[in-house]
């Protein structure tokens, strides 16, 4: 996949004395034709960004997409630290532009023959974070983070339903999301917690004994994330520190758990690192203590 490279529309554009400069926007036309330096500000026409404030690759990329004979592509929206697919619709390009300039997932409207923006009714917008195209140009990613559930119905996702549960089963039961393998681990630890309540006598699993016993579960932590160590300084095999770090892994997880702690707020503290460096970021932290 590529990256689509684009950059919004900056506060003004700077038009040097006595240089002319005409734009039409909405049926409107500024004449920048003055002695001294003028600023169009974007906001004050009605089209902004889709007349002159996206880059020229940005325009290149989207004339470069193979759009069907009504002009659409399937546009799949994503969630940007869980990797979970939120919905799935299509985009033509003013859909796709309109995304760029408001960051909000915008799609086209087939039954409504209409651009329409996720969350405009409901609230639940879907912020972007970036945009890709795929191989062959006949799709989208919409790379975000929605602020509530997605689907109409009030699940995380619109993809709710297992199909290879049907082998083992012959009718599903209930609704199942799309979860990633770390995901599916996160549920798996909160449903026992949840089951914690409920349970009386009787031989409890692992998880559960590390829900209760908080003196556990870090003595846990603290052992696995030294037999990591020791895979690097005894230059173990692959296998082995991938093996060590999967306990890691999981012990954290269920001390998250405890503290009722989401691994999709760990992953938005990482994605938020990305532009800082380790320094900074300790120094700041510091700062702050």
């Amino acid at each position: 996949m590529m990256a689509v490279s684009y950059s919004l529309c900056p506060q003004s554009l700077r038009v040097s004395s006595g240089a002319r400069l005409c734009i039409s926007g909405g049926g409107n036309i500024w004449d920048t034709h003055k002695k001294k330096t003028r600023h169009l500000v974007c906001a004050s026409t009605e089209r902004p960004v889709k007349d002159f404030c996206i880059e020229s690759k940005a325009q290149t990329l989207l004339d470069g997409v193979k759009w069907d004979d009504k002009g659409l592509a399937v546009a799949i929206a994503q969630n940007v630290d869980t990797g979970a697919i939120l919905m799935q619709g299509f985009a033509n390009r003013d859909a796709v532009l309109t995304t760029i300039s408001s960051r909000k997932a915008t799609f086209y409207s087939r039954s409504r023959s209409m651009l329409w923006t996720k969350g405009e009714t409901s609230m639940n917008f879907i912020n972007i974070h970036d945009i890709f195209l795929d191989c062959d140009r006949d799709s989208i990613i919409y790379l975000g983070k929605p602020d509530g559930p997605t689907c109409h119905t009030g699940s995380e996702t619109c993809y709710y339903t297992p199909v290879l549960d049907l082998k083992e089963h012959q009718q599903v039961e209930g609704n199942k999301l799309a979860l990633t393998t770390l995901y599916s681990l996160e549920s798996t630890i909160s449903q026992r917690k949840a089951e914690l309540a409920a349970e009386e006598n009787g031989k409890s699993s692992w998880t559960k004994r590390l829900l209760k016993h908080n003196d556990l579960l870090c003595s846990k932590i603290r052992e696995e994330a030294e037999e990591l160590c020791k895979t690097l300084e005894e230059n173990e095999d692959k296998s082995r520190t991938a093996s060590e770090m999967a306990d890691v892994l999981y012990h954290a997880m269920v001390l998250l758990a405890v503290k009722d702690v989401k691994i999709e707020d760990v992953m938005q503290v990482l994605r938020q690192r990305f532009s800082q460096s380790g320094i900074e970021e300790k120094r700041s932290r510091i700062s702050q203590s």
